[in-house]
């Protein structure tokens, strides 16, 4: 997914001081994506940059799309970092210029590595009445340094590890480990990621790695989490030292849980770019905007973005803030 603002603001992020266990609920904004999608932009925003390597999250629908466009997001470029795409309903179209083509359906993982340079697009397939509601989220991975010039890669995963605990939880394993359980997306950092379906009355205690920053996305119901009720499309910041988290739910929820060790490096994001170096975004645009080092997306109908234009302040890197 790409971020749409034609006037981006550098965010520095990484390198933040540790905090405990915390509850910090976060506010998101709506930003429009594409000619008919909302949606609800969680992180990096005022009062929080990043979980662990999570450093973007936007959360859609549910919405009705039966008779609308859907999804329609162009051929953009992303340089150092993974993009993660999950579905609760509906179906997204992948198209990349390595030459991938792939439909993501609900509760299967779309992974796709931009390392040191990919470009792609995202629609609902047409006609979409088999799956006229679209509802989901879209994330985005911070590459450490050692790893930000890999190779592009795109990664589908129809199957993934699912838990059952006690109580009526769910757990499916998306990205990273939990509980013994791993994924196989591929990962360059120790985080998690994982969709926890709560059944009506569930009442339980999900074990975490302690030395894990962690935040919970709720995407559907009104789910409890650590004491603190959360409507649909809130993002609860939980801090890290956490060995166990209560999850309560009188009717059926779920939830995202997302983590992993706190980002010690600094990076600037910027648009649909992660870098280290003011250098390393102002070449990325150009490169794009002169076709150069991203390829071509093939078989969209219709134009690439346009990179909006550079800040006039300077892209510095410093740490996130809190």
């Amino acid at each position: 997914m790409s971020n749409l603002d034609q006037r981006p603001a550098p965010t520095p992020c990484g390198a933040a001081p540790r905090t405990g266990p915390v509850h910090e609920l976060q506010p998101g904004r709506e930003v429009p994506l594409g000619e008919s999608t909302v949606v609800r932009r969680l992180l990096p925003n005022l009062g929080r940059r990043m979980v662990g390597a999570w450093v973007f999250i936007d959360h859609y629908g549910p919405d009705d799309i039966a008779d609308e466009p859907g999804m329609q997001v162009p051929p953009h470029p992303h340089i150092g970092l993974q993009t993660v795409s999950w579905l609760h309903a509906g179906e997204v179209l992948h198209r990349d210029s390595l030459g991938s083509l792939q439909t993501v359906r609900p509760r299967e993982l779309g992974l796709m590595t931009a390392g040191r340079a990919i470009s792609h697009s995202e629609e609902s397939p047409s006609p979409h009445r088999n799956a006229p509601i679209l509802h989901g989220a879209q994330l985005w991975v911070a590459l450490p340094d050692a790893h930000r010039h890999t190779a592009p890669a795109f990664e589908h995963h129809s199957t993934l590890p699912v838990l059952h605990g006690g109580g009526g939880l769910t757990a499916t394993v998306i990205l990273g480990e939990l509980d013994g359980a791993a994924s196989p997306g591929t990962t360059f950092s120790p985080l998690v990621g994982a969709d926890l379906a709560l059944a009506a009355g569930t009442d339980t205690r999900l074990p975490l790695t302690e030395d894990f920053e962690y935040a919970v996305l709720s995407m559907s119901g009104s789910p409890v989490v650590d004491g603190v009720p959360l409507p649909p499309g809130a993002l609860l910041y939980l801090g890290e030292g956490r060995r166990e988290l209560p999850l309560r739910s009188d009717h059926d929820a779920a939830v995202m849980l997302l983590g992993g060790v706190p980002f010690e490096e600094e990076i600037i994001m910027w648009w649909n770019f992660i870098g280290r170096s003011a250098d390393d975004i102002v070449q990325a645009r150009t490169d794009w905007m002169k076709g150069q080092r991203f390829g071509e997306v093939r078989g969209y109908a219709g134009d690439r973005l346009s990179a909006p234009a550079l800040p006039p302040v300077p892209l510095k890197p410093r740490g996130r803030m809190r």
